[in-house]
């Protein structure tokens, strides 16, 4: 069997290029999948039937050029749209929602926004009856800061 690996040692690469592959899926990171690149060079590598230490020299030098040249490109390839994008309660922010409990300036209210209530307070201490449409301009922990619109 050994012998076999020695003379074949592209299927040990090939080995290696597929578990790398595989593990890049489920991390999401682009680390692994600069392993997968320099084990399919090493691949070519082995078919010119080099000796083995300059196999893995290949597969170093590959896995190390493409950790600082191919994983950059690909993580702002893939990730450029999410990294502006507001998630969780930040995303509220310039939503619009209804009044279900009046603001005053000397109290808050609460307004219903995507079936959600949540306490809010008005930005220019305006009174905002029950039912008038409110867009959130801000928010501080649980109160939002609202203002009519018109």
């Amino acid at each position: 069997m050994i012998n076999y690996l020695q003379e074949h040692l592209w299927l040990v690469w090939t080995l290696l290029c597929v578990l790398a592959l595989i593990l890049e899926v489920s991390s999401g990171t682009f680390y692994i999948m600069c392993f997968a690149i320099g084990a399919a060079c090493a691949i070519v590598a082995s078919l010119f039937d080099i000796p083995f230490w300059s196999q893995v020299l290949v597969f170093i030098i590959f896995t190390a050029i493409s950790v600082f040249a191919v994983r950059p490109f690909v993580v702002k390839y893939l990730h450029s749209e999410t990294e502006g994008r507001a998630s969780n309660a930040d995303a509220l922010i310039g939503r619009e929602g209804v009044v279900i409990e009046p603001i005053t300036a000397q109290a808050p209210g609460y307004v219903r926004v995507d079936g959600d209530e949540w306490k809010a307070v008005s930005v220019d201490d305006e009174d905002i009856e029950r039912g008038a449409k409110v867009r959130i301009v801000a928010r501080e922990s649980i109160i939002v800061s609202v203002e009519k619109v018109e």
